[in-house]
């Protein structure tokens, strides 16, 4: 520490020049941007390679015998359009209700004078910790009448009381209470003030909501295993897996065939990355659109201590 800073004749603390300061963090940063991004690289690069290359180490900076044989075999199935359509309306209907949910009920809780304020907020608490397990969850969804409904997958977990918390907190340390003290005064609802004052100055934070369920709703594909046994319903997730399952089927049934165990195992290998990046690809594409507000709406939305 003494070599890092002393102090000068003047008594200031003197330490690092600025332009070295400024090396500094930006190494660390990129330290930091290969470490995070370098295995989605690795990814994309294996699955335009050849598998025997990508194991034997030769893909650690570029493709080796570049090949789409992968996408090609992963488009060739009939299902992947429709489950990349459900996908689509499953991620955007359930963003959607999950988003709307959240604000109704993190905005009245972030009101200090409601009433039994802090027993719902305990209640909302204890199911972060408790639950009824699958099993009850899948009797109650069987019994409503939502198996093979896309319903099944928003309404059971339309509350993350996770992100409910983090949107209370905006609301109570980011919204000016005099500008919704001003409008109650000026004759508006409360209603109407929560649509035109809140919501407005909530952007931020609905943007880092809206990834969050995004990601979450685009990459779940067990709930969809579970509650929509219809193949014409299934999402892009769980279409990939059933391709990927199916490939090392037949690759295990081909072990008896000469040369088709290699053959049918580089497949799906291929698949397998080819997988990845097709169902990564689409939040990649969209993340930078809304990254300038995830930042600033997730520590807004931060517990202050």
């Amino acid at each position: 520490m003494r070599a890092m800073s002393v102090k000068s004749k003047s008594g200031k603390l003197s330490g690092f020049s600025e332009r070295t300061s400024d090396i500094i963090l930006v190494v660390i940063c990129t330290v930091v941007l290969f470490l995070v991004a370098y295995p989605l690289y690795y990814v994309l690069i294996a699955s335009v390679s050849d598998p025997y290359d990508v194991y034997a180490g030769k893909t650690f900076l570029l493709p080796s015998q570049f090949t789409l044989e992968g996408y090609q075999a992963v488009f060739a199935e009939p299902q992947i359009l429709t489950g990349l359509f459900n996908s689509f309306k499953y991620t955007i209907i359930g963003t959607v209700f999950s988003v709307v949910v959240l604000y109704l009920t993190a905005y009245p809780l972030s009101v200090k004078g409601l009433p039994g304020r802090k027993f719902l907020s305990i209640f909302f608490i204890i199911t972060m910790y408790f639950g009824g397990g699958m099993v009850p969850t899948y009797l109650i969804v069987k019994h409503t009448g939502l198996i093979n409904n896309m319903w099944a997958l928003f309404l059971p977990g339309g509350v993350a009381v996770g992100n409910m918390i983090i949107v209370r907190n905006f609301f109570e340390n980011s919204i000016p209470k005099e500008m919704t003290e001003a409008a109650q005064i000026d004759g508006a609802s409360k209603w109407k003030t929560f649509i035109q004052i809140v919501v407005p100055l909530s952007r931020s934070i609905m943007a880092v909501m809206v990834v969050f369920s995004m990601v979450a709703y685009w990459n779940d594909w067990f709930t969809s295993l579970i509650y929509l046994p219809s193949p014409e319903r299934a999402p892009l997730p769980l279409v990939l897996r059933n391709i990927l399952i199916k490939s090392s089927a037949s690759a295990s049934q081909a072990s008896t065939i000469s040369g088709g165990f290699a053959e049918l195992n580089k497949m799906t290998e291929m698949i397998k990355f080819s997988s990845i990046i097709i169902a990564a690809l689409p939040m990649l594409v969209i993340y930078p659109f809304v990254q300038k507000y995830f930042e600033k709406g997730f520590m807004a939305g931060a517990v202050k201590g």
